[in-house]
């Protein structure tokens, strides 16, 4: 009787926050499909049922977190200032610049990803400075819209949200720009609301056609460490990440890998800058420190998280998201659904984003699924709220973890009264683990 009281009266706090959110339209539509902790919320709001088992976290981002890396995270603060930390943190920024594959500077932040996009600004502009950025989706809106606040102005060239970013109409901007006012490209390499890729190299070789000086700065939040990304051989001058995702920590932690044609950009910009600062920063890191303190456990985890990845090779973490992106779509199309993402070579390979059927509440589907299957999938941003899943399929994960996320999306389906064709997990069983026998030979 107490853990349904707890978990009822849970359940209409919840739900009055979230109905003044406007993502359901009463609280009692809330509380139909509410999961309170491990409790699941019936209709009636008064009754719980216990979860068992793990949560199935299938958002792209933040992603499963390694038992490895909870354990290394798991462990007594320790001096900042001392020698042993020193060691950990150069130790890190090594590896780090392995994944990055960049032998240039990295600077680490105490920081979400939206803190090294406002570095990445501060350190290389100037107020008033012209920048050239492409609509691929919702973060790309964001990241406009700080850069905007600093007083940059912003040439932002529409997209549909349906594709990565066009490289002949950047390449087109650019031509145009005959006098160079362009000082930075910005572009979102993995749009996580859309599930798009865009060809990072493409858009330098267009840059390098045009022998244009401006810098390119990439976001690579959702695609370090999951998706190939070459900052060196890509020539981009400003990388921007985050610990959360294909780096498989908690969130805490964010990253720019900077060129020296951003160094130097640096010395000249004219943003006020203090705790962004790449400066005094990477100078004391050069020795393993920091100009404040740290997120000294998570530095722990970020060493463990790193060994991780280069100990199953990058060659081979690529491909495991590759097959799993591929699984994705197979069991989309096996559904009947539609993906967002209408370009094949720029499919994504750590979300994949999926339009519910015109009259179905994407967010209904998604809520049903946490409280009936305990789990959490990636909801639809900005213009794609309500319309869109996401299934996140990044990070710490293997083909059985996959599989259960597509069973449960297709349980989900099924109980939610969503149209769909029967059969997209075997389509995507089929690809994970081909069957030579014929389909129709298997059931005697």
């Amino acid at each position: 009787m107490l853990l349904s009281t707890t978990a009822a009266r849970c359940s209409m706090l919840c739900a009055r926050r979230y109905s003044a959110s406007g993502l359901f339209s009463t609280q009692s539509e809330f509380i139909k499909v509410i999961s309170v902790g491990p409790f699941a919320i019936s209709a009636t709001g008064l009754e719980a049922t216990v979860h068992t088992g793990r949560h199935f976290l299938q958002i792209p981002g933040p992603s499963n977190v390694p038992d490895r890396v909870l354990r290394a995270i798991d462990r007594p603060v320790m001096d900042h200032r001392g020698a042993e930390f020193a060691t950990i943190v150069k130790e890190s920024l090594e590896s780090m610049r392995a994944v990055v594959q960049t032998r240039g500077s990295i600077a680490m932040f105490p920081a979400s990803g939206s803190g090294a996009w406002e570095a990445a600004i501060v350190n290389t502009l100037s107020p008033n400075d012209r920048v050239l950025m492409y609509e691929t989706g919702h973060f790309s809106r964001l990241w406009r819209q700080v850069a905007e606040r600093f007083g940059i102005r912003v040439d932002y060239l529409p997209g549909t949200w349906r594709t990565g970013a066009v490289v002949a109409e950047i390449e087109a901007a650019l031509s145009d720009d005959k006098d160079h006012q362009y000082k930075a490209v910005m572009v979102v390499h993995n749009e996580t609301s859309t599930g798009t890729t865009s060809k990072i190299s493409e858009i330098r070789k267009a840059m390098n056609r045009l022998h244009h000086p401006a810098l390119l700065m990439v976001d690579a939040v959702s695609s370090l460490g999951s998706i190939e990304y070459l900052h060196d051989e890509w020539e981009v001058d400003v990388m921007v990440s985050s610990s959360q995702k294909g780096l498989m920590l908690p969130p805490g932690l964010a990253f720019n890998a900077i060129s020296e044609k951003a160094l130097a950009a640096a010395k000249t910009a004219k943003m006020p800058r203090s705790y962004w600062d790449w400066r005094e920063l990477l100078e004391l890191s050069r020795s393993g420190f920091f100009p404040y303190t740290p997120s000294i456990n998570l530095i722990f985890g970020f060493r463990e998280a790193l060994q991780m990845l280069l100990e199953e090779g990058l060659p081979n973490v690529f491909r495991r998201h590759q097959r799993h992106g591929e699984a994705t779509r197979a069991a989309v199309r096996g559904w009947g659904l539609e993906l967002v993402c209408e370009e094949p070579s720029e499919y994504s390979n750590t979300v994949t984003a999926v339009y519910t059927p015109v009259g179905h509440s994407a967010d209904a589907l998604r809520a049903a699924i946490l409280a009936k299957f305990d789990m959490s999938l990636g909801a639809g941003l900005s213009k794609l709220a309500d319309k869109v899943f996401r299934i996140g399929h990044l990070g710490h994960f293997n083909d059985l973890m996959l599989a259960g996320t597509l069973v449960g999306v297709e349980m989900g389906l099924r109980l939610n009264g969503v149209p769909h064709r029967e059969g997209g997990v075997m389509a995507a069983l089929d690809l994970l683990a081909p069957n030579p026998t014929p389909v129709a030979s298997r059931v005697q």
